[in-house]
């Protein structure tokens, strides 16, 4: 099972806070990886990539350590899973509009409708 932890941290500013952060996290048992959105002057997102859910604790501790603060934590367990769904619905969708399989791309109420195609297949004379 694969999950992601989302943290909001404030106080970061440069590349020096998000070193400090990712290093940091990266040290928390089970962390397999940390990406960071810099945002100066709001609530950065550090992405925090296990195998299993994390410690919010420990996670706290880690960003307390570096010198910031924790204003949010989302987690989403089986992440793997839910970001695979996404696709197949976003592939199907781009396949009913491309292939020819009788429906249209989806309209804003959601409904499919019949595509229509017209073929002319009479040879024509020879001459």
């Amino acid at each position: 099972m694969s999950t992601v932890t989302t943290l909001g941290v404030t106080g970061m500013t440069c590349g020096n806070c998000v070193a400090h952060v990712t290093k940091d996290l990266e040290a928390v048992s089970g962390v397999e990886n940390v990406s960071v959105e810099l945002r100066v002057g709001g609530a950065s997102e550090v992405t925090v990539f296990s195998d299993d859910p994390l410690d919010e604790a420990a996670l706290r501790e880690a960003v307390d350590e570096a010198g910031y603060e924790v204003t949010s934590v989302e987690v989403q367990e089986d992440a793997l899973a839910a970001q695979y769904a996404e696709q197949a619905a976003e592939k199907q969708e781009a396949h009913a509009c491309a292939c020819g399989c009788g429906t249209a791309p989806s309209t804003s109420t959601g409904d499919a409708t019949p595509a229509t195609k017209t073929y002319d297949l009479q040879v024509p004379p020879r001459a």
